[in-house]
């Protein structure tokens, strides 16, 4: 059609113009693409774009050293710790953390703090990821306790099982499109999993299935973003990561990456048969139910800690790591949270420091820096 051949047009003036320089004018052509499977052949051979540079997003060390640069034009308290939260912002862009610094000293700027404290991070940090607070939005008691019980439950088998990353902290205050969540800490930059890795991530996801079960006898819509990972992740052992005992070590392609880009959905069939394809919908369904099965052990095992955890969330809202691992370990004082929550309270009422001044704009090279297009 003619879309197509404005494209032909397009790439053919393109390799006219590249081909017009000569080696000894000094000219090097430069371009960036997050689309690189797309690219004509034709603009890849020797002589032309033959140099490829793949730019990833940055691993936890680059994040540290991103924020380390944006921390400089704010004044930042001793309770911040860069590096945790270049550890709790896995997947984050440059773009991302300046973002997030910038909201922490607007968010200190409102309290009137000197300086930008660990709360005020955290705060941004969940802002920027998970959503803005939704407080004004009327939620029924018995959905919300129905909230406290699926986090609990995501939040107790973490805490079990051996290889689930660290609980960072659970709350019902709704963000987004969602009325809770449980927060983990990665322990570690992540470029691959293993196996028993993802079983236990597989068992913490079914928490909170399992704990709606146990404790209100009833199934709830809530946990469709849970059953969706876990059947995309049980998906991948079996399909791709050779995972399964039961259909071995071999890679099984459903579609094809570059055919559902350029928006043909039928170019690329199954290259197995049906009884193969039923094989596979048995082991990802065996692999859930086993982590379904595992999940609904530990929470009635732990009964009692998910009662009271999910009462203390009805109170609080929000519970941090500490208080949710002295919950399972029987160390819970409840007494000495409601006096510390009424100390911070006091602090932010009779605060006479002065506003921490917001951000300035980036600079023109200061913007250069922030991200480049992902390969």
């Amino acid at each position: 059609g003619g879309g197509h051949d404005e494209r032909e047009q397009t790439l053919n003036q393109l390799l006219v113009e590249m081909d017009g320089f000569d080696s000894n004018e000094g000219v090097i052509l430069m371009a960036a693409t997050n689309r690189p499977d797309v690219l004509d052949r034709a603009l890849l051979r020797p002589g032309r774009f033959d140099r490829r540079v793949m730019i990833d997003l940055p691993d936890v060390k680059g994040r540290f050293e991103i924020l380390k640069v944006h921390a400089r034009r704010i004044k930042m308290d001793d309770s911040v710790d860069l590096m945790e939260i270049a550890r709790a912002t896995p997947g984050s862009s440059g773009a991302d953390l300046m973002n997030l610094l910038n909201e922490a000293a607007l968010l200190a700027a409102r309290k009137g703090r000197k300086a930008v404290t660990r709360e005020e991070t955290v705060e941004a940090r969940d802002k920027v990821l998970f959503g803005k607070e939704r407080r004004s939005l009327e939620v029924d008691e018995n959905e919300k306790l129905a909230t406290a019980y699926h986090e609990s439950g995501h939040a107790v088998v973490g805490l079990c099982v051996e290889n689930a990353d660290p609980v960072d902290k659970v709350t019902i205050v709704p963000r987004g499109f969602s009325l809770g969540a449980t927060h983990f800490l990665p322990k570690k930059n992540r470029v691959s999993y293993w196996k028993k890795e993802i079983v236990d991530r597989l068992a913490v996801m079914m928490g909170g299935r399992a704990a709606e079960e146990v404790f209100l006898g009833d199934l709830c819509s809530g946990a469709r973003q849970d059953i969706e990972q876990a059947t995309q992740l049980a998906r991948s052992m079996v399909c791709e990561w050779g995972m399964s005992e039961k259909l071995g070590t071999v890679a099984y392609d459903e579609r094809s990456e570059s055919s559902q880009y350029l928006g043909m959905q039928g170019g690329s069939a199954k290259r197995y048969s049906e009884d193969t394809a039923l094989q596979i919908d048995q082991e990802v369904k065996r692999i859930i139910d086993e982590g379904h099965a595992r999940a609904t052990a530990i929470i009635k095992k732990h009964r009692k800690a998910m009662q009271l955890m999910a009462e203390m969330l009805m109170e609080f809202e929000t519970l941090e790591a500490d208080d949710v691992k002295k919950i399972l370990a029987d160390e819970w004082d409840v007494e000495e949270k409601r006096r510390k929550l009424k100390e911070a309270r006091e602090r932010q009422m009779h605060t006479g420091e002065t506003a921490v001044p917001p951000p300035p704009p980036p600079r023109d090279s200061a913007t250069e820096l922030r991200e480049q297009p992902s390969s």
